[in-house]
């Protein structure tokens, strides 16, 4: 079901090939790192609002519908990274992968409660929900029902006048109070910086990606430190390694924007036996000299807010804020 799922969620991420000139107004937009105010009329390079990447997503969904793999050939970066129920994948495996799924949906799926995230102002993140009623065969030619409702991100990059999904993530929305999935029979330890996590993980080899960044070591000690101060608590340290704007999607699928209320929302969570955290498999992907994408697999023993910690699959962007790298936003999801 994750592979479904993931693939679901890159094929939204197609929806940025349009160019930056989309439609205008009203838009629900929170702006992290930066001015992203989607209602400014003169922006820099205009700036894209939350309406017009919606309107793009829209079009992903319905083609990725519709089987139309080579739709996601030109709206993905060449730099693309998501992950699937194993691993890593990077744009050749996920427009592969395309090819061979067939879906069966409904009339009245929506994309809404749209957030947007500014990273600079050649990057942005957008969150929203996806409800949905259908079906899809994977590579296996296995057909499962989608996740709905789901919390979906994409980082859209701008490459001369197009954008490009630099990333997409999907994690199924969990509802308060709502008993977690039961934890796999093994459960691998994998984490990165500050979260909850409720199953746990299957390591398994990584599919090929993008080249390696150079500063794939530096970002896993910063993202590190930022597991442990989670889980010592200290919120002086958190605010220390993120951007003003920071924003997040966690692995039960709520978005929160802004550093001071993502620093207190994992400061506040009520955790009992956490003794340890480990990030492992890290791999940075440079998108510009000064904003780059960590992805890992991380995790943490004990419990939080009543459930059990386990393995989580993390996208990281980082900017570069001076001579530091800044957390700008993550996306999390449960290890399947």
């Amino acid at each position: 079901m994750t592979k479904i799922l993931i693939t679901l969620l890159f094929s939204l991420g197609a929806l940025m090939l349009a160019g930056c000139g989309g439609p205008t107004g009203n838009t629900n937009s929170n702006g992290t790192n930066g001015n992203s105010n989607a209602n400014a009329n003169k922006t820099t390079a205009a700036a894209p609002t939350a309406e017009m990447l919606m309107a793009l997503d829209k079009q992903a969904h319905a083609e990725y519908f519709k089987g139309n793999g080579k739709h996601f050939e030109d709206i993905l970066s060449d730099k693309f990274v998501g992950f699937d129920g194993s691993g890593k994948m990077g744009k050749a495996d996920l427009v592969k992968m395309m090819g061979s799924v067939k879906c069966d949906v409904k009339e009245g799926w929506t994309l809404d409660d749209p957030q947007m995230a500014k990273i600079d102002d050649m990057t942005y993140a957008v969150s929203y929900k996806i409800t949905v009623d259908g079906s899809c065969t994977g590579p296996d030619g296995k057909s499962m029902k989608m996740p709905s409702p789901a919390r979906a991100a994409t980082i859209w990059t701008k490459s001369g006048d197009k954008w490009h999904a630099a990333f997409h993530g999907e994690t199924a929305i969990m509802t308060p109070g709502a008993p977690p999935p039961p934890p796999p029979a093994d459960s691998h330890k994998d984490a990165p910086a500050a979260s909850n996590s409720n199953t746990a993980s299957n390591a398994a080899p990584a599919p090929a990606g993008p080249a390696k960044s150079a500063n794939t070591d530096a970002l896993m000690a910063i993202h590190t430190s930022g597991w442990e101060a989670w889980k010592a608590k200290d919120a002086a340290k958190l605010t220390s390694i993120s951007t003003t704007g920071l924003a997040i999607v966690d692995p039960a699928g709520k978005w929160t924007s802004g550093r001071d209320a993502v620093v207190k929302a994992w400061t506040d969570m009520k955790c009992e036996g956490v003794t340890k955290v480990e990030t492992k498999e890290g791999h940075a992907t440079a998108l510009s000299p000064t904003v780059e994408i960590l992805t890992l697999h991380g995790a943490a023993d004990g419990s939080c807010d009543g459930q059990k910690n386990g393995g989580l699959h993390q996208a990281a962007v980082y900017v570069k804020e001076g001579d530091a790298w800044k957390l700008a936003f993550m996306f999390e999801s449960p290890v399947a």
